[in-house]
């Protein structure tokens, strides 16, 4: 069968990702052997200096630059001590204690203890996007010069998850209570921020500072972060020597293996259609689970993936990222593509002649539009397009019936079940989770438990989601960084651009 969204440009964008832009340069230098000098193509300019109003995907290696965080994690994604140098939660779930590093100083002088501590994490329970991380804990109180304690109204298996992905970094409380981070960032990191050598939003310098308490993770004594949203450009970078590490187009990993360039990949983020009218109260035929179903089975997935999506990522029905200790390999057949199937389940429904939708487009998404127009065209489906800007999407885009999503994941399988399933977000405004017995059943369970039970409530859970359609998933896409040789990039999920503890020499 013909399909004539195979002709799309394979260049997938995304509102997480970014446009990207066809075209390609000659080879170039692109250099290569050992340097003492970081030069990152980081794709976006920084958000802000404020870890409270700071991007958690994109922003991570302007602030950990900068700035040290109570939490990291590790390759794993697992928590590691920081400033907190250990921690440990009351029996209950609802204190959690964290010992302090000693002998740090903030870049003005003050040194930090458990008083800052503390005024950094009532910031950040209070920031415009740092707030969810903390949406549990009801107070920090100082133990000690070297303690402190979150309090907790209820048990939060992904607290220290978040703040290892960039919700504790902390800086001088004077420039918090003055309001001047806003200008510029004033923190303990490994890094001095050089003003006088940075051009904000082309450009930022920082020199690595002497006797760094953790000098060994920041092997580079200069980094230089240069965000080129247009990726023809940085790979054009990539090959002159002027950046060394690339967020990268998978299109272009061809170049960037006949310059011997390291190629690293990894699931950011899933790639289909989320329903948000689940119960049918806009459009009755979505509250019907075999409708939805219908729509997995109607899309060739694999073509998709292969085609608009250039076989960087992974083929998978699921919410939960491969690897992931929730995620099952046997589910992915569920909606094996089979349009027979899916006709059968619409006329089964009452809708063997389809029906009427309208949904958003905007520039970014263009790319899958002939797949779904096609698709719900073999199915009787009638889709209006509204077109909008980029700027408006992600916030329309939730006020109709279903959408075109690209969904950043989480390696946290807690985090996900919280950010993709149980509490409203942009692209879920009503997760509705209670009109779902089983499904609020499980996760009850899985946030009651713990170990191996709370694996087997979530891979339940995640059964549940995909028996009931909840989403329309096509495939996880992956993050992929071009990196010289001598230079190592460790992907993350749950971060666009990782911080540059993830950036080594290997």
């Amino acid at each position: 069968m013909k399909r004539t969204w195979k002709a799309v440009a394979a260049c997938a964008a995304a509102l997480v990702l970014g446009a990207c832009s066809a075209g390609s340069g000659g080879l170039g230098a692109g250099g290569g052997g050992q340097t003492d000098e970081l030069k990152v193509g980081t794709f976006l300019d920084l958000t802000s200096w404020d870890p409270a109003k700071a991007d958690i995907g994109f922003d991570g290696p302007y602030l950990s630059a900068v700035y040290d965080p109570l939490v990291a994690l590790n390759d794993k994604s697992q928590p590691i001590p920081a400033l907190a140098t250990q921690w440990s939660y009351s029996p209950d779930g609802l204190t959690l204690t964290m010992k302090l590093r000693t002998g740090v100083t903030f870049d003005d002088g003050k040194p930090f203890d458990a008083d800052a501590a503390v005024v950094n994490l009532e910031h950040l329970k209070n920031g415009v996007r740092s707030s969810d991380a903390y949406q549990d804990v009801t107070s920090i109180t100082k133990v000690d010069n070297d303690t402190i304690a979150l309090h907790l109204k209820q048990r939060d298996d992904t607290l220290l998850y978040f703040m290892g992905l960039g919700r504790s970094w902390m800086a001088s409380p004077a420039a918090i209570e003055s309001g001047s981070l806003d200008k510029g960032p004033d923190g303990s990191g490994p890094y001095t921020y050089e003003v006088g050598q940075s051009t904000p939003g082309s450009k930022y310098v920082f020199t690595k500072k002497k006797n760094y308490w953790d000098s060994a993770t920041y092997p580079f004594s200069t980094v230089r972060l240069m965000p080129i949203t247009d990726q023809t450009a940085s790979l054009n970078a990539m090959l002159s020597g002027q950046l060394n590490v690339d967020y990268a187009n998978p299109a272009d990993t061809p170049k960037a293996q006949q310059n011997n360039w390291n190629v690293a990949s990894g699931v950011a983020t899933w790639v289909g259609l989320q329903f948000v009218d689940r119960a049918g109260q806009h459009v009755p035929a979505l509250g019907d689970v075999r409708v939805r179903q219908a729509i997995n089975y109607a899309f060739d997935s694999a073509a998709m993936l292969h085609s608009i999506g250039n076989n960087a990522g992974e083929l998978t029905n699921q919410l939960f990222p491969v690897g992931d200790p929730a995620y099952n390999p046997a589910l992915n057949s569920r909606y094996a593509y089979n349009l027979s199937k899916a006709k059968q389940l619409m006329a089964e429904a009452g809708y063997a002649h389809g029906f009427s939708v309208t949904m958003p487009m905007a520039t970014m998404f263009q790319v899958w539009q002939p797949a779904v127009e096609q698709t719900f065209h073999q199915l009787g489906i009638d889709v209006k397009w509204d077109n909008m800007s980029p700027a408006d999407y992600q916030k329309n885009a939730p006020t109709y019936p279903l959408f075109i999503a690209v969904v950043a994941m989480d390696s946290n399988m807690m985090a996900t079940v919280k950010r993709q399933i149980t509490e409203p977000q942009w692209y879920n405004p009503d997760p509705a989770i209670e009109s779902q017995p089983e499904m609020a059943r499980l996760v009850q369970t899985a946030q009651a438990t713990t170990g191996q039970a709370q694996v087997d409530a979530v891979r339940q859970l995640n059964a549940q989601l995909i028996e009931k359609a909840y989403n329309a998933v096509w495939y996880q896409a992956n993050n992929t960084y071009f990196s010289v040789h001598g230079i190592k990039v460790t992907p993350i999920t749950g971060t666009m651009f990782p911080p540059l503890r993830f950036i080594q020499r290997g």
